[in-house]
C-alpha cells in the first residue's frame, strides 16, 4: 500500500490508524507526527504565506477570484511516487489543494488510477466518519483511535463546570472571523457557549461590531494556519478595534491564544487536544493572577 495524503488532518489520521509507514508522499504543510516532514512535499502555494492575516486575506480574495488555485501540484513527483491511495479533501479551497486538482493530476500523469478519499467533515460526527472511510481505504480498523478520540472528548466535555462562560473564537484576525464546521461543537464540548460562529457553517468575514455586540467573557484566538508565536505578532491588529479595551474578556484579563495551526484547523485525532485546551482556557479563565502561560504545557497563552 503506497498512500499520499495532501491534507495535514488526513495524515494525522492514516498516523493513528497504523498507517505511518505505507505514507509515502504529503502536502507541503504535513509535520505531524514526528517523521512525517522528512516525506516528500507534492504540494506548495502560489501564493506568499509570509505577510500578517491582512496581506494573506487579500491574495487569497484575488486568487479565488481569479479562479485560480491556491496551490501548485508537483506532477513529475505524483508520478514518480505511483499512490495507491490519495486523500485529500474538498471542505475548503484555501486549506490545501482541491478535490478537483487532484483529480486533473491524476488523469495527467498516472497510468492507472488510485483510490481518491475525499474528506469534508463539517461536523465532530463527520471527522469520526471520516477516520473510518479512511481506514477502509488503506485497509485498517479504525475502532481503536476512534474510541481514544471519543474519550478524550468525553473526558474534555466532563471537566466542564456548571458555570458556561460565553466564548468567542478568532479563527481569523484580519478580517475578523469566527468559527464554523466542527468548532462551536467543540467549544460547547468543552464548557463553553460558542458565541461568534454557526455550527456546521463556514467561517466568514464579520465586522469589529459583531464581536462588540456579542461581548464575550473569555476569547479564544487561534487563527487558521497560526502559531501562537505568529499570532502574537498581530496583538496590534486586535487591540486596535473600535470597542477592544471595552469587552469584557479584555477588561477581565482573559483573551487566551493557541496553535490554530496545529490543533484546531485540523480534523483528525488532535482535535481531542484542541478540546482539552478549550477546557483548559475555560478552567482557568477564573484565575486570579493570568499572566503568560507555556503553550508547550498548557496549549495555550493568556494575554498579559
Amino acid at each position: 500500500m503506497r498512500i499520499v495524503s495532501l491534507i495535514p488532518s488526513a495524515t494525522e489520521i492514516v498516523a493513528a490508524l497504523g498507517g505511518r509507514a505505507d505514507l509515502v508522499g504529503r502536502s507541503h504543510e504535513c509535520d505531524f507526527p514526528d517523521g512525517v516532514a522528512a516525506l516528500p512535499a507534492l504540494t506548495a502555494p502560489r501564493i506568499d504565506l509570509g505577510g500578517g492575516s491582512a496581506a494573506i486575506h487579500a491574495q487569497v480574495a484575488r486568487a479565488l477570484t481569479d479562479g485560480l488555485a491556491i496551490y501548485r501540484v508537483d506532477l513529475d513527483l505524483l508520478a514518480e511516487l505511483r499512490p495507491d491511495v490519495i486523500v485529500t479533501q474538498d471542505q475548503c479551497e484555501v486549506c490545501a489543494a482541491s478535490l478537483a486538482q487532484v483529480e486533473e493530476a491524476v488523469c495527467a500523469v498516472l497510468p492507472t488510477r488510485p483510490s481518491i478519499v475525499s474528506l469534508k467533515p463539517n461536523s465532530l460526527a463527520d471527522v469520526l466518519d471520516d477516520f473510518l472511510r479512511v481506514a477502509t481505504a488503506i485497509g485498517r480498523d479504525a475502532r481503536d483511535a476512534v474510541g481514544v478520540l471519543q474519550q478524550r472528548l468525553g473526558a474534555a466535555s466532563q471537566r466542564a463546570g456548571k458555570t458556561r462562560p460565553r466564548l468567542a473564537f478568532l479563527e481569523w484576525i484580519d478580517p475578523l472571523m469566527g468559527p464554523g464546521l466542527w468548532t462551536p461543537e467543540l467549544i460547547a464540548l468543552a464548557g463553553a457557549e460558542p458565541v461568534f460562529g454557526v455550527a456546521g457553517a463556514h467561517t466568514r468575514a464579520r465586522p469589529a461590531t459583531d464581536l462588540r455586540d456579542a461581548d464575550p467573557d473569555i476569547i479564544l484566538v487561534a487563527p487558521c494556519g497560526y502559531t501562537i508565536e505568529q499570532s502574537l505578532a498581530e496583538r496590534h491588529v486586535l487591540e486596535g478595534l473600535p470597542g477592544w479595551q471595552d469587552l469584557a474578556a479584555v477588561r477581565g484579563g482573559r483573551v487566551a491564544v493557541a496553535d490554530g495551526n496545529a490543533f484546531f484547523n485540523r480534523p483528525g485525532p488532535r482535535l481531542a487536544e484542541s478540546a482539552e485546551i478549550v477546557a483548559a482556557v475555560v478552567s482557568d479563565a477564573g484565575a486570579a493572577k493570568r499572566r503568560l502561560r507555556s503553550g508547550a504545557r498548557d496549549g495555550f497563552v493568556w494575554l498579559d
